[in-house]
């Protein structure tokens, strides 16, 4: 068969809009200066400096409204790393920006020289004192510290949104707060110790005994200039009572100043302030928090009242019956969310504007206490006008789809805004007996400027999130903007004496206004604090505190329209797609993805830094993209970037490379046969020959017939697939079974015997269970068509789907029998990616055939089967398709009941398999088990280790060193009765 034409990346060309004003100048086609790359190469080495355009750009953007292009991006590893980076700032008159997970909404982690990137290298935690106490490096995400700590009963006291890819380093950074952190357990209050790297090198660990004495000996005037600050709050009286009434509400507006008064010494000082000074002070390499007890049951209520007004006086009665989380939405929400999220309460479509909602979570250990807070709660509000019956949730997935209601604002936001417009997230605090009157006047405000005029926010705390959409490429939008936050500054300050910025940090946004907020004492001595830990300037200027009285309107960001893939031009470069993406340790993630793609479209056609950008494009972005889709299940909007990248894997296509596509699916029978025939010449030289040859033997076969169509495997090569499926009976099968043709290619690991393969002991636990299978004698030649899918080939995906449903629909006796499918990835695609291209007729014929992932078969066959032997431990890793499928819980049930413990190790994500993407690709691989490899390696040699899929398996194996197989080996085997 012809092998497939390489085609011009090129080709992908840019979206057909008008390029922008804030497009990249040419004079960066090279990325970073010759000498600036060469300097910093030589300090770190070269696997630690990003330097390219492509790495200039994809870094320029996070989920704020600003846009700061870097010089350079350097990832350094380790704490000298650092040290060394400030030493050459203050030697060559350079700044630095950190940046982690890249989740600021106000431009904490932007800046248009030295970018640090401490999210790549610094993630890793240990829990201490049997869960009270956990150590973590600042590159770890929230989530994953939460996961640690769970078995242990416990969790962290911050909570925002974003904690699925916020990392621990801004989390304290910004001092975050969130739906259940109460300013008493928020990061200032539960952080007991730190590492400090300085600005002049010197390291402090507050957890050392020495510190005080080592931070007098190596900064004398630091130390004492700490103290001279506190000495000076101290003594006036009127400033101090004003600092602690300002923190009796969340703020994180300017630095900690409670610091000066907490703190009694220059090290109790100087880690309090280094809470919420947003990577101005210094680098926080390492912190210590207390956790806080994770209640055992959970319960919520949507509590509907007739008016905000009703709903806020109602809140402080509902915290004191212990009410852990107390969330505010107003009716103009409510109507906005009940258009576009489903699951929301039928009723909220018909609420009147003047309606308001309150969300409420209570947390306790039992059930009769949870009953006994039900009563309270129904006798406190008995007098209450509540617009529907007091209902109470406790199932764990409707409380989840509660919160993600109420999480969704970004989401429904974002989706509906016109494109080209950006999303500007703000957040303000009042006290909280002024919450009802504060809510109107705001939302008023935002009405008076033509913004929506909507609200939601933590109502325990009176702190309140709203949202603006803006064109900041006109110069109208960007006056509007700035009149609104003016007044919306006079509005908080004078008006209720509030917080301009309650819990995400000051940023470039609020930055200016610092003054307006403090007075022009506290706000010169946050200067006087800045100065002397940062005496030279070289981080993060005009971030926190600025002298530029319009810096938050400079540098803001357009938003060009890009191709509108799965909402994709609507992406508000939050960057909650990032931790699950497979690349995204080494090229791009979605985020990336899509901020590269916008930069294009700024470009003039084309100008030669786009041609750059496009050539660089095709491997960061398209050749290593999984397009598994879980990013999907990560964005507020559920964009799916993948989907994107197969669309422009189509584009670049040409009509030859095609026709070759189809030509394959049409000989896929023989395509199996070939590639059967390549890995079992490979099986019989294992042994004797290296594997380098068996690579290449393999690549023989695949160079005859696709390199892109037909799997690779780098090794270890496992045993072919028996040429032969078993023998089975239509007659009395309770199911039709379709071995994937994956499966019908691979066979067992090479250390394990090469029969029974597969399909031999799925049909053999079948009907070991009383539920004989089926196999038909014209599976072979056949596919659930994702190898045409994944790589963006219509035609040959639109025949293969076409021969498919037909196949299922007479193999099913037109939907009477159910269809077993034993690969995940094929079940999914079966059930979901065929249907596109199907004509009208063929869709609904597949709708009505029952499609079974073997997980889900092999878990309703549990209760029929025997477990004769347990294994000692069993280590499952789900893959994108079990987690789209629903069936990793399901998963990890069975391997429950087969072992004597199993588990799924934390931060497992896809693993970059993707079909073949991750075989063609090792690296992705790589990148994708990164955070988990050192858990897996761990295990003991008797671990089993499961999944359900066997490219997955195959991509593990490869990476890992440890043997994965199909469950249902294991499941089979714990079953088998020997005599």
């Amino acid at each position: 068969m012809e092998k497939l034409l390489s085609v011009d990346p090129t080709r992908i060309g840019r979206p057909d809009v008008p390029p922008c004003s804030d497009a990249i100048d040419e004079s960066l086609l090279d990325g970073t200066p010759a000498r600036l790359k060469s300097d910093l190469v030589e300090l770190l080495g070269e696997d630690l400096v990003r330097h390219r355009i492509t790495d200039l750009v994809r870094y320029a953007s996070d989920a704020s409204p600003y846009r700061y292009v870097p010089k350079v991006i350097v990832q350094p590893r380790n704490v000298d790393h650092i040290a060394s980076l400030f030493a050459y700032c203050v030697r060559n008159g350079r700044h630095a920006t950190f940046r982690a997970g890249g989740t600021s909404l106000n431009g904490q982690s932007q800046g248009d020289d030295i970018l640090i990137d401490v999210r790549q290298h610094w993630s890793g935690w240990g829990v201490e004192d049997n869960g009270k106490r956990i150590r973590c490096n600042v590159g770890t995400t929230l989530l994953r510290i939460n996961e640690a700590l769970k078995p242990y009963g416990r969790r962290m006291g911050p909570d925002p949104a974003s904690l699925n890819a916020a990392t621990i380093g801004g989390v304290l950074a910004n001092n975050a707060g969130g739906m259940r952190c109460t300013p008493a357990i928020d990061s200032y209050h539960s952080i007991v110790g730190m590492k400090i790297v300085l600005t002049t090198g010197t390291i402090i660990d507050t957890e050392d005994p020495n510190a005080e004495g080592q931070f007098a000996r190596s900064e004398p005037l630091m130390a004492a200039g700490l103290m001279r600050i506190r000495e000076e709050i101290l003594a006036d009286q009127a400033l101090s009572d004003r600092i602690v009434r300002k923190y009796t509400i969340r703020n994180t507006n300017g630095y900690a100043m409670h610091a000066f008064l907490d703190g009694k010494t220059p090290v109790e000082i100087l880690r309090r302030l280094m809470v919420g000074s947003e990577g101005t002070l210094g680098f926080v390499a390492e912190a210590t928090f207390t956790t806080y007890r994770l209640p055992k049951r959970t319960m919520v209520a949507w509590l509907p009242f007739e008016t905000l007004d009703d709903a806020v006086a109602q809140v402080e009665k509902i915290v004191a019956l212990g009410a852990s989380a107390v969330e505010l939405m107003v009716g103009s929400m409510m109507t906005a969310a009940a258009k576009v999220m489903e699951g929301t309460p039928a009723y909220w479509r018909n609420v009147d504007e003047k309606n308001a909602v309150l969300l409420v979570e209570f947390g306790l250990d039992t059930d009769k206490e949870l009953e006994d807070i039900e009563r309270k709660v129904d006798e406190g509000l008995s007098a209450v006008n509540l617009l529907q019956p007091l209902e109470f949730i406790r199932q764990e997935e409707a409380v989840e789809l509660a919160w993600h209601i109420r999480d969704g604002l970004l989401g429904f936001v974002g989706v509906a805004r016109p494109q080209g417009t950006s999303l500007v997230i703000e957040d303000v605090c009042f006290p909280p007996q002024q919450l009802a009157a504060a809510t109107h006047d705001l939302t008023n405000l935002l009405a008076k400027y033509g913004y929506q005029p909507v609200a939601a926010g933590h109502a325990a705390y009176g702190n309140l999130h709203f949202t603006m959409l803006t064109q900041f490429s006109e110069e109208e939008s960007r006056q509007r903007y700035d009149g609104f936050m003016r007044e919306l500054v006079e509005l908080v300050v004078e008006k209720y004496d509030g917080s301009l910025k309650a819990e995400h940090g000051t940023g470039i946004n609020m930055a200016p206004f610092v003054r307006r907020e403090w007075g022009d004492k506290l706000t010169d001595l946050m200067w006087d604090v800045k100065n002397l830990l940062d005496p030279h300037g070289i981080l993060a200027p005009n971030v926190l505190l600025s002298h530029d009285p319009l810096i938050h309107l400079k540098n803001l960001k357009s938003s060009p329209a890009i191709e509108d893939v799965h909402f994709a031009s609507h992406c508000i470069e939050c960057g909650f797609c990032e931790p699950v993406c497979p690349s995204r340790n080494v090229t791009v993630t979605p985020r990336q993805r899509i901020v590269l793609r916008r930069e294009m479209a700024r470009q003039p056609e084309w100008s030669k830094l786009l041609t750059k950008l496009q050539h660089e494009y095709e491997y960061d972005a398209i050749e290593t993209c999984a397009v598994d889709g879980t990013c999907a299940d990560a964005c507020p909007m559920g964009i799916n970037t993948g989907a994107l990248m197969k669309h422009l894997r189509k584009m670049e296509h040409s009509s030859t490379a095609e026709a070759v596509a189809l030509d394959i699916a049409q000989n896929w029978g023989e395509v199996e046969r070939l590639a059967r025939l390549g890995v079992k010449a490979a099986d019989i030289l294992q042994g004797i020959t290296s594997p380098h040859l068996l690579t290449v033997l393999t690549d023989v076969v695949r160079s005859a017939v696709s390199k892109d169509l037909v799997p690779s495997v780098a090794g270890p090569m496992p045993h072919a697939a028996p040429a032969e499926l078993p023998k089975t009976q239509q007659q009395g099968a309770a199911a039709v079974y379709f071995p994937a043709c994956i499966n019908r290619i691979f066979g067992r690991d090479n250390s394990k015997p090469a029969f029974p393969a597969l399909p031999d002991v799925f049909v053999k636990i079948s009907a070991r269970a009383g539920k004989p299978l089926w196999i038909p004698d014209d599976v072979r030649g056949l596919c659930c068509s994702t190898p045409w899918s994944s790589k963006g080939y219509k035609q040959g995906q639109t025949w293969m789907s076409e021969q498919m449903c037909d196949a299922l629909w007479r193999w099913s006796d037109g939907g009477k029998r159910p269809v077993v499918v034993d690969a995940a990835s094929c079940t999914l695609g079966l059930k979901e990616d065929i249907l596109e291209h199907l004509d009208d007729e063929r869709r609904e014929k597949l709708k009505r055939v029952t499609i079974i992932d073997s997980i889900a078969w092999c878990r309703d066959l549990l209760p029929a089967l025997n477990i004769v032997r347990q294994i000692p431990e069993i280590v499952v890793h789900p893959t994108c398709s079990t987690t789209h499928l629903g069936l990793n819980e399901s998963l990890l049930e069975i391997s429950r009941a087969l072992a004597d413990h199993a588990s799924v190790p934390l931060g497992t994500t896809c693993c970059g398999t993707a079909g073949d993407r991750g075989l063609l690709h090792p690296e992705l691989i790589h990148s994708a088990t990164r955070d988990t490899l050192i858990q897996i390696q761990r295990s003991s040699a008797d671990t089993c280790f499961v999944s359900a899929n066997r490219t997955c398996e195959l991509g593990m194996r490869q990476t890992t060193g440890r043997l994965y197989e199909s469950f249902i080996f294991a499941l089979e085997e714990a079953t088998r009765v020997t005599n």
